[in-house]
């Protein structure tokens, strides 16, 4: 191996970096070209060349992997928003069964709130049974329950909601 290299001036470099912007892979035509440009042998442009594509590809990695990392971070936030929203409904479904089996048992909802004291749920619900003794194929509409006991449609402050045993439970918002 040839020991007697001389490095690379500034001003060479520069050439080279132009050179390779436009072309990351050497043809040997265009190796010869610029080692007469530039003044050095041809294997000295070619390890040039091979060095600085190895340089080329690991910074493209490495933005790569930024990019991926950064992915990564946005989509583990939105997981856990995601976590935090299902367990939080997850608990607003627990009290509206709560309040649903308190009603079909002839309590008040106030003793099914009782057994979830760190509701968010604080608005005060009342409940009466009515008989509808024509309506044998009544069905519990769970969402429209849902709907009145977190907050329902706007301007409305009660529910109707129909029992499978044909009794109407009505609940209201105060």
């Amino acid at each position: 191996m040839n020991h007697n290299k001389k490095r690379l001036t500034q001003e060479q470099v520069k050439r080279l970096e132009e050179s390779f912007d436009s072309t990351k892979k050497l043809e040997p035509e265009q190796k010869l070209q610029l080692a007469r440009e530039l003044g050095v042998p041809p294997r000295q442009i070619a390890i040039w060349y091979q060095n600085r594509r190895a340089r080329w590809k690991n910074q493209s990695l490495e933005l790569d992997y930024s990019a991926l990392q950064l992915k990564l971070d946005i989509t583990l936030a939105e997981k856990k928003q995601i976590e935090k929203e299902n367990e939080r409904l997850k608990n607003e479904l627990k009290k509206v069964n709560e309040i649903l089996i308190a009603c079909k048992q002839g309590q008040g909802p106030e003793e099914a709130q009782g057994i979830s004291s760190s509701s968010s749920f604080q608005e005060d619900v009342s409940c009466s049974w009515v008989n509808n003794n024509n309506n044998s194929e009544s069905n519990l509409p769970l969402d429209e329950l849902y709907a009145c006991l977190m907050g329902g449609e706007e301007g409305s402050n009660k529910c109707s909601l129909s029992w499978q045993n044909g009794t109407d439970l009505w609940v209201w918002k105060n």
